[in-house]
């Protein structure tokens, strides 16, 4: 028996004519640090993502599901590609900013992107890697910039606003099958080269009516999020489409990245809601508590991408901000998690769940997996790996031009769950609590040690601004921990001072490290997650000044 129920597919463009019409007067508000910003209504953003996706099809001949590229920070011009390449039948791919020179040729050309549209303050960036770039035909600039980085490009070079000028604001949208792809990432490349997921309409469409929920972001037309996460970061959490989706105005940062700037946005513009990694939040953090911001109107923090301290989140609330933690990656789109605690606990009652990864939502299914493949219970005491499967869950990566979609044995499981690489545990009532990710994990005398929960600790110490905890080989334990810290300023190092602090906090006694090290920064990856493979090199090449106790 089937359904009475219309068949209408799940795509983007219909969040684009939704949110240009039912919220045509929110707004895209984009820093630019003049005394004041660029403000776009959603009808206009529409509009203009209109005649971007006339130009592209009239001018610059994209056709079908032709990939065009975005190398931009968060700002007006990169939510109308957001809107646009989609809802003409190509795929969007966002370019990492951050990636070295070498992937980020890469993974144009795996894509085979025909076109880049790149911020004129980027085009230092491109300008290089341009003549590798084998299948672009058009770069289009948008901003201001040094055009003349490109003379002699084999590319036409085109101006974004004068290619739009004059066209059409009406588009007969394609009446897509909601199955094929609209969107393209890839992974930060941290082993090997970097892996493209490849987002469909319907994920798309099913993840941003998730990020809507009560249970997730929440967000209404009365809010204002600030986008911080960058949008190459897997579709910017995917905010721009669900924002579009539910009237939600963006204050997006552009290039403005920085403590000082962050903090005057806020107080200007007065946000009730923001998205960023824990890195982007710690830094805030020491700006304003060394120049007093109002931050009052911010009421709630989605924190992800990256364990977020709990020293860290109780920072915030005794600034009245109310930080909610958050897990996923890019083959989730990424939300997989968010921690709110149950309804009618305490504060003290909500502490335990507010600290752990979070609840999976309807539309993520999860299970642990143990060392030889069976699945262990959710008792908040066995640990496995996760493996997730769901709507807005990726099956495979991309192969390219040439090549079927990849599903390696180390990532996808033989009845296609995806294998994330995190180590954890998952309680009763479904909150995920990370203990690791599985090539990070410390392997002790048979016995395994988190990194996170030592990070955790020495970063809750008043003179620890940062600390990165890893594996190194042990000759009778077979590895041990070896912790790397960054000192607040004017702070000493005295190791065993630390060692006792961490004893204090609960860290059983054969887990302490013996191994210390001060570093200037904790190294990071393109999107701000500890890259710990440089921190085993460094110890593995003799790099580190290293105290052994």
């Amino acid at each position: 028996m089937l359904s009475t129920m219309q068949d209408v597919p799940l795509t983007v463009t219909r969040i684009l004519t939704h949110g240009m019409t039912i919220h045509g007067k929110s707004q895209v508000t984009t820093w630019t640090g003049e005394p004041e910003p660029q403000r776009r209504s959603f009808a206009e953003i529409g509009r203009r993502a209109t005649q971007l996706a006339n130009a592209l099809r009239d001018e610059l001949g994209v056709r079908d599901d032709q990939r065009v590229s975005t190398l931009m920070w968060n700002n007006a011009e990169h939510v109308e590609a957001y809107l646009a390449i989609p809802s003409m039948g190509a795929v969007l791919h966002t370019l990492n900013l951050r990636l070295p020179a070498e992937q980020l040729i890469w993974v144009v050309n795996h894509a085979d992107d025909k076109v880049v549209i790149v911020n004129g303050s980027l085009l230092p960036l491109l300008a290089p890697v341009l003549p590798h770039l084998k299948s672009v035909e058009h770069v289009v600039v948008t901003g201001p910039g040094d055009r003349s980085l490109l003379d002699g490009a084999a590319p036409r070079v085109h101006d974004y606003e004068e290619l739009i000028a004059g066209r059409p604001t009406t588009y007969d949208w394609p009446e897509l099958d909601e199955r094929s792809a609209a969107a393209m990432c890839y992974t930060s490349g941290t082993t090997g080269d970097p892996k493209g997921v490849v987002y469909s309409h319907r994920s798309i469409y099913l993840h941003s009516m998730q990020v809507n929920m009560a249970e997730s972001m929440g967000l209404t037309d009365q809010d204002t999020t600030l986008v911080v996460v960058p949008q190459f970061h897997v579709n910017a959490w995917g905010l721009p489409h669900a924002t579009f989706m539910s009237g939600v105005n963006m204050l997006m940062p552009d290039r403005f990245l920085q403590p000082a700037p962050l903090a005057e946005m806020i107080e200007r513009e007065r946000p009730t809601h923001a998205a960023a990694v824990p890195t982007i939040w710690q830094g805030l953090l020491a700006e304003v508590t060394a120049n007093p911001r109002d931050l009052s109107s911010m009421a709630r923090v989605t924190i992800g991408g990256a364990a977020c301290p709990p020293s860290l989140m109780k920072a915030y609330d005794r600034l009245g901000v109310r930080v909610c933690h958050a897990w996923g990656m890019t083959e989730t789109s990424p939300l997989g998690t968010m921690a709110h605690p149950p309804a009618g606990l305490t504060e003290e009652q909500e502490w335990p769940y507010r600290v752990t990864q979070g609840r999976f939502p309807a539309g993520v299914e999860a299970r642990l997996v143990g060392p030889g493949g069976e699945h262990l219970p959710w008792d908040n005491e066995s640990a496995g790996e996760l493996e997730v499967r769901g709507p807005w869950i990726a099956g495979a990566y991309y192969g390219g031009a040439d090549g079927e979609d990849l599903r390696p044995e180390d990532k996808f499981s033989a009845d296609g769950w995806l294998k994330t690489g995190d180590v954890g545990v998952i309680s009763e009532d479904g909150f995920l609590t990370l203990t690791d990710r599985a090539k990070d994990v410390i392997k002790s005398g048979g016995e395994w040690i988190s990194s996170v929960a030592l990070e955790n600790a020495l970063m809750a110490h008043p003179e620890v601004a940062e600390a990165a905890v890893v594996a190194v080989p042990d000759e009778k334990w077979g590895e041990r921990p070896l912790a790397t810290v960054v000192l607040k300023e004017g702070a000493g190092a005295d190791y065993e001072a630390l060692k006792d602090f961490l004893a204090e906090s609960g860290i059983a006694k054969w887990q302490l490290p013996e191994r210390w090290t001060v570093i200037a920064a904790v190294p990071k990856t393109s999107v701000g997650k500890f890259d710990k493979k440089v921190i085993r090199k460094q110890y593995a090449e003799g790099e580190l000044d290293v105290t052994q106790l």
